[in-house]
């Protein structure tokens, strides 16, 4: 048998391209809204392509409990409630530089 020459040179090792999703939580939006846009900007400047951060419907967490020790008197409540937020960002780049970006200091 015969091999074609094609013309063709080797083939340089592409790098893979991810779809590299990341949850961020916090309590507090501000917080949050920072770590998202350090997030952004640090991919931007490398040049990928981001989608989001995608807002999650927030989560609240409701505990009510009696505020005496006893059980006497009348019956007073008190009510807590802790908020949990969440944001979605999607990258398409290799996984190498991801882990560049995603070494922020929060």
């Amino acid at each position: 048998m015969a091999f074609k020459d094609t013309g063709k040179t080797a083939m340089e090792p592409e790098v893979a391209i991810h779809r590299i999703r990341i949850t961020v939580t916090s309590h507090s939006v501000k917080s949050l809204e920072k770590v998202c846009a350090d997030l952004i900007s640090g991919a931007k400047e490398k040049n990928l392509k981001v989608k989001g951060p995608v807002r999650i419907p927030t989560k609240t967490l409701r505990i009510t409990t009696r505020q005496t020790r006893c059980g006497e008197g009348f019956k007073p409540w008190d009510r807590f409630q802790m908020r949990i937020h969440k944001r979605l960002i999607d990258f398409h780049s290799p996984s190498e530089v991801v882990k560049q970006i995603i070494s922020v200091n929060i």
